[in-house]
């Protein structure tokens, strides 16, 4: 069939015009796909020939000495603002575009393509309701398009839009897009239910973006513009269930007190029962408070004060829930983790998460697939390098309350910080609770006991005995023993003086390092080897966490019996 029609030509109704700005309903977009596929081109056609440029904006890239087009007007250079991504011709930051046609309102945003700026990617996707997938047309489908909308999808986004760019240096050819699209439809099972949509298209000529190309009459489809703005996103947020993770106490004098947040899922009104986690307790909303009066209802994603009927203790970092759709509650969970930082994911090791206004120490336990960025396949994996994908097993801290990433967006997403540079390093999407020993047993109900606390409980509750390492304690590997152990959970001091008795603190536990001469009777007792070289330290660390382990002093958390008491 033949595509020619122009979507100038389109009969709108009259109410499209005379709607507001703001009354027009809004559609976030994401780029994304390889380096150098014309994802910048695409942005700046699309803002060019719907006059959503300013003249003066127009004017400045005219006279900008870098020009990538090879016409008079580069486009790219609309969204490309930064020194470095002129001077490189990439893409680095996200940016974002705003611009309006009769039908909606649009926030565009332009993520780099490189393999190094993958974080930024996840960010400018992580809230857009569609992503537009380029493929390069003389290239087909690489690595790199594959990650990105694999990531769109673990992201939530329902919709991708695949653009097979630059059809003009591939004569326009109805073969060459037919191959790719098939290519990219056999991944279509490992989108997690994303629809896929797509159209072949020219950014630096203009074809199939705003208007219907003439040079593919093979095409019988919309152009890209036209499809945006037939696309509806679902309202995922206000249909779930009532989450409202607490903010800020206001309590301005002793007659009011208030719990401020947004909510970021489902709606509220004034007697809904709501649960507060983490301790379980219920009341009703009394109010809902904002700067312009109360609320007779509230939904997803406004900020609002709650207060409640009840006087519980609620303060910030709480939950307020549907009392009859709680979250899941524990301390362990299984997530989609994004990998961005240069060191592999160190099983074990203690990070920082940050979940809504929570942050809480927690450690991967276990890597249970990475995914084959080729095939989007699941393989097996015992870490996590730079860019990777996988499904990790994590383990907090303290029980979160949390949900499946795909049921409630905002409440199933964290990110993971080191603890030591305060960098993002990682992303994840929670699938699934895991089963978790320590919860379970706290939520058992157990009988009042006067009995003083046990070695098995303690070592319960830390993950080992109490024992005496002697050491050089000034020396290189003495204090990286004592941040190992101190990364893996234990608790552990370093004595820089002999102290006596030390039989007291090993009772209580601890791991001690301390000086040589140091001594105790009944507990377990080791010896750092002698560091002779500062190169020898991590060797030394190791063989002394290795004998800790054999010995069963050290061991995975929760796999003692809490012992019965005196």
């Amino acid at each position: 069939m033949t595509a020619t029609a122009d979507v100038s030509a389109r009969t709108l109704p009259l109410t499209h015009f005379l709607k507001k700005p703001g009354e027009r309903s809004l559609l976030r977009v994401s780029t994304a796909g390889s380096v150098d596929d014309g994802k910048s081109t695409l942005i700046g056609r699309l803002l060019h020939d719907t006059r959503s440029v300013y003249e003066d904006q127009l004017e400045a890239v005219r006279k900008s000495p870098v020009n990538r087009a090879g016409g008079a007007l580069d486009l790219s250079l609309l969204t490309d603002g930064l020194r470095a991504e002129r001077e490189q011709g990439i893409t680095i930051d996200v940016a974002y575009r705003y611009f309006s046609t009769p039908r909606r309102t649009f926030i565009l945003a332009d993520t780099p393509g490189h393999e190094q700026y993958t974080p930024n990617m996840a960010t400018g996707a992580s809230t857009a309701d569609v992503a537009v997938i380029l493929v390069d047309a003389r290239k087909g489908l690489l690595a790199q398009s594959r990650r990105h909308a694999f990531i769109a999808a673990l992201l939530g986004v329902r919709e991708l839009v695949v653009a097979v760019n630059k059809m003009d240096l591939a004569g326009y050819s109805e073969e060459v897009f037919e191959r790719i699209s098939e290519e990219f439809r056999a991944l279509a099972p490992r989108m997690r239910g994303a629809r896929l949509r797509f159209i072949p298209v020219s950014a630096l000529e203009g074809d199939n973006v705003v208007e219907r190309s003439a040079r593919m009459p093979w095409y019988d489809g919309p152009a890209l513009l036209e499809l945006l703005e037939s696309l509806e996103p679902e309202a995922e947020a206000v249909a779930g269930p009532l989450r409202f993770p607490v903010q800020f106490v206001v309590r301005p004098h002793d007659g009011f007190r208030g719990f401020a947040g947004r909510i970021v899922s489902g709606r509220v009104r004034p007697g809904d029962p709501v649960m507060e986690l983490p301790s379980g307790r219920r009341t009703r909303v009394a109010r809902i408070v904002t700067f312009d009066g109360d609320l007779e209802e509230a939904v997803a994603p406004m900020s609002v004060t709650l207060v409640l009927e009840d006087e519980i203790d609620v303060s910030r970092g709480s939950m307020l829930a549907a009392a009859d759709q709680p979250p899941q509650f524990s301390r362990r969970m299984e997530a989609h983790t994004v990998w961005m930082s240069t060191e592999l994911l160190d099983p074990g090791k203690t990070y920082l998460l940050r979940h809504g206004p929570h942050e809480v120490q927690a450690r991967p336990l276990q890597v249970l697939h990475a995914v084959d960025i080729t095939t989007l396949e699941a393989r097996p994996a015992a870490s996590l390098g730079w860019s990777e994908i996988g499904l990790v097993l994590w383990e907090t801290a303290k029980p979160l309350a949390f949900d499946v990433y795909g049921k409630v967006r905002q409440n199933g997403a964290f990110i993971v910080i080191d603890p030591h540079t305060n960098r993002t390093i990682a992303a994840g999407m929670i699938e699934a609770a895991a089963e978790d020993p320590y919860t379970a047993r706290r939520a058992a109900p157990q009988p009042f006991r006067a009995a003083r606390l046990t070695p098995a409980e303690r070592a319960a509750r830390s993950g080992h005995t109490g024992a005496l390492i002697l050491a050089d304690v000034h020396s290189a590997a003495a204090q990286a023993l004592e941040r190992k152990l101190f990364e893996h959970g234990a608790d552990v001091v370093l004595l820089e003086a002999p102290v006596a008795p030390l039989e007291p603190l090993l009772r209580c536990g601890l791991l001690v390092i301390a000086p040589r001469e140091s001594a105790c009777d009944g507990f377990p007792v080791f010896a750092l080897p002698p560091q002779e070289q500062p190169e020898e330290a991590e060797a030394v660390v190791e063989a002394m966490l290795r004998e800790l382990q054999q010995k069963g002093v050290l061991a995975e958390r929760d796999q003692f019996s809490a012992g019965e008491g005196i």
